[in-house]
């Protein structure tokens, strides 16, 4: 018998089962949103105003963005120095031209530019549109022993501090629950998601596995440090991934899902050493750009992650998974369908197909499957030299 949780029901809906030519239904119209949910502004360590962070999104195809600053909600008063720096007294100038004095509130002092950076209430009246969504996002940025453990809180309402712990899990899992309990207080949708374990390697697939209520992770960051694919004593995130996913379907908890972020700071300089943006968003199928149809979306499983693939067919029925890649000229693409067969404790590669189009029949032999597309075009301003661009699905729950 096959059960259909959250994932799969999604993806039926979303990717217009029984239509062959993937055109969303009078009820359940839907479209792709493409989204970044990890991105720094000067309101923390970032090195831009946040609304010339939100044009850069804006102007390159972005459909929702949060600003996700460290252990800020970016509602208090804050001022920051310009650095004297080329780099950074362009960026002000440029800031400046495009905002316009009446808008930009600076001052100068003893030969130094100082400028009040805009609030969240402020840059969204400002550069939120019909076509554009700013969600509110923090980074409840904390610690144990010294390891960084980063949670992302989408859509909260109120800033969170830091919660501590006695235990790297305990940490972890008190930072998870103040976003549920804001959330349940609230009745506001929102999420947390657990970001880059292997930034400086501080969280282990074991802490993982002993979260309770976490239901996103990153599976792609941009940022320079985070060893997405690990080392030669860890294991890189995709396969943490199914590790921790083997380990929730046996405790019956809802299987963890995969995002692509770029975690940008850096806007004025470029390459594998900086953290850029542009490097890794997802992409929601959803009835409207609000956070309440993105979050319940994604929720359910109803989204893919990306470094630069584009799927244009996703469908998932009782008995297949099919994928259809938006290609392009000269590029080939493999496409992977990754699992875990009943009776073993390890993910493998359950097929692969090294074209546009790919199909896996679903069967009770498996106890979940995921897809994974690379293609072979490079990044143009890749986290780590010789990244290709990808995709990746979220997994199915069979039963």
């Amino acid at each position: 018998m096959i059960f259909y949780p959250f994932a799969l029901i999604l993806l039926v809906l979303l990717s217009g089962w029984n239509n062959p030519d993937n055109e969303p239904s009078q009820t359940e119209a839907k479209r792709w949103y493409k989204g970044n949910l990890h991105t720094h502004t000067y309101w923390s360590d970032g090195d831009e105003y946040p609304e010339m962070v939100l044009d850069w999104y804006k102007t390159h195809g972005y459909d929702f963005i949060a600003l996700s600053d460290h252990n800020t909600l970016s509602r208090d008063e804050k001022w920051i120095r310009v650095i004297k720096s080329g780099f950074y007294e362009k960026a002000f100038n440029g800031y400046l031209e495009k905002f316009g004095s009446e808008w930009v509130n600076y001052k100068i002092d003893s030969g130094r530019t100082f400028v009040k950076l805009k609030t969240y209430p402020e840059y969204k009246k400002r550069m939120e549109d019909e076509k554009f969504l700013i969600i509110p996002a923090e980074e409840i940025t904390d610690k144990f022993e010294g390891k960084p453990i980063h949670v992302g809180g989408i859509n909260l309402q109120t800033m969170i501090p830091p919660q501590g712990g006695t235990s790297m899990v305990e940490t972890m899992q008190r930072n998870v629950n103040a976003v549920l309990k804001q959330r349940k207080e609230t009745g506001v949708p929102m999420f947390p998601h657990i970001n880059h374990p292997n930034f400086y390697y501080a969280i282990s697939t074991q802490v993982m596995i002993g979260l309770k209520g976490e239901r996103f992770f990153e599976v792609y960051n941009g940022h320079p440090r985070v060893h997405n694919e690990g080392d030669s004593t860890h294991p890189g995130i995709e396969q943490m991934w199914d590790l921790i996913n083997i380990a929730y379907q046996k405790k019956n908890q809802p299987l963890l899902l995969g995002l692509a972020t770029d975690d940008s700071h850096y806007y004025h300089q470029f390459g594998a050493a900086f953290s850029n943006a542009g490097r890794g968003w997802v992409m929601v199928a959803a009835k409207s750009l609000d956070p309440r149809a993105l979050i319940e979306a994604m929720e359910r499983g109803d989204f893919y992650a990306s470094t630069g693939v584009t799927l244009s067919r996703l469908n998932v029925t009782k008995n297949e998974i099919l994928i259809e890649v938006k290609p392009e000229n000269g590029i080939n693409y493999t496409i992977e369908f990754i699992g875990v067969e009943k009776g073993t404790e390890q993910a493998s590669v359950l097929q692969s197909i090294s074209n546009t189009k790919g199909k896996f029949k679903l069967t009770s032999q498996y106890n979940f499957v995921r897809a994974r597309v690379t293609s072979t075009k490079r990044k143009s301003n890749p986290y780590k030299e010789g990244e290709f661009e990808m995709a990746w699905t979220q997994p199915v729950f069979l039963k």
